[in-house]
């Protein structure tokens, strides 16, 4: 009976998998890739991690795990919500409350209760889960960190490794935040999926590699390649050589290995609230990377329209996004497309090619029901970013969470699986079926 990995490599694109495989640079996605059924599948919007992972884990769309973006505004509790854009972001959200919301509140509080992860559903029906770094953990188990100062609990897989800061086994591996340019968070991981491999620990392992996006929002998707492609080979390597190697990794084990979203190049970074000036009395604004949000204030004096409308001529911004009755709407370049789900299809008024992306209306439709989104949501043009609460931003870099292909179209490898998921909310379906199914086998 094998058992079930899915590797998570943040950020990486389509062309950087597909090169890297066929020019053998990245021998263990080569290998792995010879054994494998490979396609390329659309994210969901905002593309950006913790609504991506949220997705992944969960198998349903921001609609229903209610994860919004980076950051957002919690109405009842008025306050921003940051899940660390950069530290300038989390400082200038209140370092104590945003570390509680990044570590904990995500998972605790602010994941809907109505969707499940596919550690509590497989861990229900007796199956052993781990994951390691991967930001949406919730699970069963509750873990106590690792730092004597810190006391607050955290419930999670079985098995479960948060950047040194909780473990649930004594594994030898280095800390994790030593050096994150250096590749220090892939280091860690590769040295606990290490232990759990040798020890064959668990059904299903969630194993993520986060230390390529990092590389890719300081120099680029194409540059990331040759920064930090080697580094997330040898901490997927790690995991054949502990099982012998792939003869006998693929032996035992079975693999989806994905992207949670792409990266563009970024030149030009502006604050998402300067054409909204007007109107600042009126809305709050959540912007980081290459997506916003804009929310209303209970006494505002501008409605969703109005926004849209104030954002028209910013350079920045290709589309704007809002829900006005049975209808969403998108307004591009002072056009507007009425859109709304009929039968298996859409209704539409208006030109379709305001949202001529991957999946776009779909992935629209499903952000703007997320109950903790904001009234109005912005899709960056290429080459712009919008700067974070703290006054940071990757021009010069790559970037994420627009609706345009480069930053939602992802690399999906399966080994072993009927599964071909075609969207990032089909993979942890897979996952479950597939590991129950080869448990009844």
């Amino acid at each position: 009976m094998k058992k079930t990995i899915l590797i998570v490599v943040d950020g990486m694109t389509p062309a950087v998998f597909e090169d890297a495989v066929a020019s053998g640079r990245a021998p263990a996605l080569a290998a792995l890739a010879e054994h494998g059924s490979y396609r390329r599948a659309v994210s969901v919007f905002p593309s950006l991690t913790p609504v991506c992972l949220s997705s992944i884990v969960t198998g349903t769309t921001p609609r229903e795990h209610h994860i919004p973006h980076l950051v957002w505004w919690h109405r009842a509790e008025r306050r921003l919500v940051e899940y660390g854009s950069s530290f300038s972001a989390l400082r200038a959200a209140g370092m104590a409350q945003a570390i509680t919301d990044t570590i904990y509140n995500m998972n605790a509080q602010h994941l809907s209760r109505d969707v499940s992860t596919l550690y509590e559903t497989l861990e229900a029906r007796g199956l052993v889960t781990a994951a390691v770094n991967i930001t949406c953990y919730r699970g069963r188990t509750k873990h106590l960190p690792t730092l004597p100062w810190v006391t607050k609990a955290a419930y999670g897989p079985q098995r479960f490794f948060y950047y040194s800061l909780f473990e649930s086994d004594r594994t030898g591996a280095p800390l994790a935040v030593r050096n994150r340019a250096g590749g220090s968070i892939d280091v860690y991981a590769a040295a606990v999926g290490r232990w759990l491999v040798t020890r064959d620990g668990f059904d299903v392992l969630a194993y993520y590699l986060s230390d390529f996006d990092y590389a890719s929002h300081a120099h680029g998707p194409e540059g990331a390649a040759d920064v930090a492609l080697d580094r997330t080979d040898v901490a997927i390597q790690a995991l054949v050589d502990a099982a012998g190697g792939l003869d006998d990794f693929l032996d035992r084990y079975d693999v989806l290995l994905l992207a949670d979203h792409g990266q563009t190049p970024v030149e030009r970074a502006v604050r998402l609230e300067t054409p909204l000036a007007a109107h600042a009395d009126s809305v709050v604004v959540a912007a980081s990377n290459r997506a916003g949000q804009v929310y209303l204030l209970p006494d505002a004096r501008v409605d969703a329209p109005g926004v849209a409308r104030a954002l028209d001529g910013a350079e920045s911004v290709e589309v704007a996004l809002w829900r006005e009755g049975d209808d969403a709407v998108a307004r591009r370049e002072r056009e507007e497309l009425r859109f709304r789900p009929d039968g298996d299809g859409w209704s539409t008024s208006g030109d379709a090619a305001i949202l001529d992306h991957p999946d776009a209306l779909h992935r629209a439709w499903e952000a703007l029901a997320n109950p903790n989104a904001g009234e109005v949501l912005v899709s960056a043009r290429e080459g712009f970013e919008f700067v974070d609460l703290g006054g940071r931003h990757h021009a010069g870099g790559g970037s994420h969470g627009s609706l345009v292909e480069g930053d939602s179209i992802v690399p999906v490898l399966t080994i072993g699986f009927d599964a071909e998921p075609r969207r990032i909310t089909e993979v942890a379906p897979a996952v479950v079926a597939h590991a129950t199914r080869e448990r009844v086998g």
